[in-house]
């Protein structure tokens, strides 16, 4: 190993630069001469790689976002995609590449590792719905945005006796709005992995206000059937049946922004470090992740074959603590 490259791709994670410095610092540690790819799989193609020492990683760990660019890349999900990829990896005297990313960044990384070149994935989503890791680089910066937007909902939703609706990312997985939701103290959540119809969430305002609160919380994850629009839409509708509508808030890419929080940057660091010295065994066409505490590889092929399960016992915990 003389040579490698890193890349972030999908969607941008806060502890992704954190993930960059740790994998150049302790490749360029090894001996290794270590090269950034700008712009993930569209930058792999077209040949966007450039240098990284230690110095141009500096002062990135603080930073959210990713310092490498990101963007989505249909070519290179056609074969033609992946073999001008492998072309720009073989003409530039790359000897293996790390991934950092989701889902759809590491069926990238298994589709270059099934042409037998080396490469380790890196964990990185703040959907926390890949397989082969308990937490994902961002999540938990994520859900503590999410976390600060019901917090101040809750007082100005107190002043005025008001139910307020928050929609948080997650795609199709109800992690991120499960964690805020049950951390926020939420009367209801609402997640693709366990649908509420809008009768159930009503039933559950109505309970948190003859309970004597003065404010009432639901949080949705953006992938439910019913979600904010559907859910303010219906209470619109209704709401001289219901007897109230609901005020909505859409976090949105909000969530991506933030800086990440101490826990994903030394998530970040562990797996970006972890990434380079599975390539120092030679151990590749693997997830780098966090299982049980601690740090493990789980096959890229069963990553991207496996869907991660969400514990809905936590969801059965905040509906008994809506109180």
């Amino acid at each position: 190993m003389r040579r490698i490259a890193v890349l972030t791709s999908g969607g941008d994670a806060p502890g992704m630069n954190a993930a960059i410095r740790a994998t150049v610092r302790t490749g360029i540690s090894r001996g290794w001469e270590v090269l950034g790819v700008r712009n993930g799989y569209a930058g792999l193609i077209s040949g966007a790689i450039t240098p990284l020492g230690a110095r141009e990683v500096g002062g990135i760990i603080q930073r959210g976002g990713t310092m490498l660019g990101s963007a989505r890349c249909r070519e290179f999900e056609t074969g033609e995609g992946q073999s001008k990829a492998l072309g720009q990896l073989q003409q530039r005297g790359i000897d293996a590449l790390v991934v950092i990313g989701g889902n759809g960044s590491q069926s990238g990384a298994h589709a270059l590792s099934q042409h037998g070149f080396p490469v380790v994935g890196v964990a990185s989503t703040i959907d926390n719905d890949l397989s082969g890791t308990d937490v994902t680089i961002g999540v938990t910066s994520a859900i503590d945005v999410a976390l600060e937007a019901i917090d101040r909902l809750k007082v100005t939703g107190a002043s005025h006796q008001r139910a307020f609706l928050v929609e948080v990312m997650g795609r199709k997985c109800g992690y991120l709005a499960l964690m805020a939701g049950l951390t926020g103290g939420a009367d209801a959540i609402v997640i693709p992995e366990q649908e509420a119809d809008p009768e159930s969430v009503a039933d559950h305002l109505r309970a948190a206000y003859a309970n004597g609160k003065a404010h009432a919380i639901v949080v949705v994850a953006e992938g439910a059937r019913n979600n904010a629009e559907g859910m303010a839409n219906y209470f619109q509708l209704h709401h001289e049946r219901l007897g109230f509508d609901l005020r909505v808030t859409k976090l949105g890419h909000v969530q991506r922004g933030v800086a990440p929080g101490a826990y994903d940057r030394l998530l970040g660091t562990l797996l970006g470090a972890a990434a380079t010295e599975q390539l120092a065994n030679k151990s590749h066409g693997v997830l780098v992740g966090m299982i049980k505490g601690e740090v493990a590889t789980t096959p890229l092929s069963e990553v991207v074959t496996q869907k991660k399960a969400l514990d809905l016992r936590l969801l059965d915990l905040a509906h008994v603590l809506a109180k």
